[in-house]
């Protein structure tokens, strides 16, 4: 039986303005070479690659944390995880398109987010890995293996992923704490009577003596 060789290309990417949280939509277009797909069970890996575009020196500086300083990113400018999904694609015979949609979270703590909330415009390089089973046949049925060396690679314009994070969270950020940390400051904003998160951080920025604070909770 002939087996199928899939191709796979990143047509475009935006933002699912219907997803209850952030989540870009990436639109593939799916060769099949001419062969019949009953079904397709896709795994995609989708990673930065930073050593793909250049950076002004204020992304250098927000970087810093990712790769260092900017004499040793010859070695340390390594790709970076950005999100693993899986899709099912309905059959299909010579070609078709769908959107893989991904998910992304607004957690600094994660390399990915911090790595493109740097970014002050341009694009985001990514390189998307595809794996996953596919069901083939023309007069019967088969099953095949997607190939591990299949890929395509993406530009992610920074413009699109800052509108799906503040379509969701507008001029916003979010920060992680431990939780007992959360319950001391629970405890602060109780006892001073304040009335949201951010006016307890800026009391307590105030108080460690940020003047452009003080004299904002003088008045």
């Amino acid at each position: 039986m002939t087996t199928c060789d899939l191709t796979f290309d990143c047509t475009g990417v935006q933002g699912d303005r219907y997803a209850a949280g952030p989540t870009l939509l990436f639109r593939l277009r799916i060769g099949s070479g001419g062969a019949r797909v009953h079904a397709l069970a896709l795994r995609c890996q989708l990673r930065i690659e930073p050593a793909r575009r250049s950076y002004d020196d204020t992304e250098a500086e927000r970087l810093g944390d990712l790769f260092g300083e900017r004499s040793r990113w010859g070695t340390s400018l390594n790709p970076v995880q950005f999100a693993q999904v899986p899709l099912m694609v309905p059959g299909f015979t010579g070609s078709t398109e769908v959107e893989l949609p991904v998910p992304v979270s607004y957690d600094l703590d994660i390399a990915a987010t911090r790595y493109f909330a740097s970014l002050t415009d341009g694009d985001a390089p990514l390189l998307m890995l595809f794996s996953g089973t596919v069901f083939t046949g023309a007069d019967g049925f088969a099953v095949q293996p997607v190939p591990w060396h299949k890929e395509t690679r993406v530009r992610l314009p920074v413009r699109v992923w800052r509108e799906a994070m503040e379509q969701h969270f507008p001029g916003c950020g979010w920060l992680r704490l431990p939780r007992d940390t959360m319950d001391e400051l629970l405890a602060y904003r109780s006892r001073h009577g304040l009335p949201s998160w951010e006016a307890t951080v800026r009391a307590l920025l105030a108080a460690a003596g940020s003047p452009a604070l003080a004299e904002e909770a003088a008045r």
